[in-house]
């Protein structure tokens, strides 16, 4: 049997840390930003690390 695919998508969004976390960028950062502070626009520019709760489902999508 082939072996699994990594997904595109998550390939794209995802990066895994040295310490094995996984790294994802923040929402609401594209578009709209006139009206978005400028200390909320710096805090959404830092990466941060993904939930518990969905670092399973990401790691299954990522490391294929």
């Amino acid at each position: 049997m082939p072996k699994m695919k990594t997904k595109a998508s998550a390939k794209k969004r995802f990066t895994v840390t040295g310490s094995g976390k996984i790294r994802r960028k923040h929402a609401y950062k594209s578009h709209i930003l006139t009206k978005k502070s400028k200390k909320r626009k710096r805090n959404l520019g830092y990466y941060a690390i993904v939930d518990k709760a969905d670092a399973k489902n990401v790691r299954q999508m990522i490391l294929k």
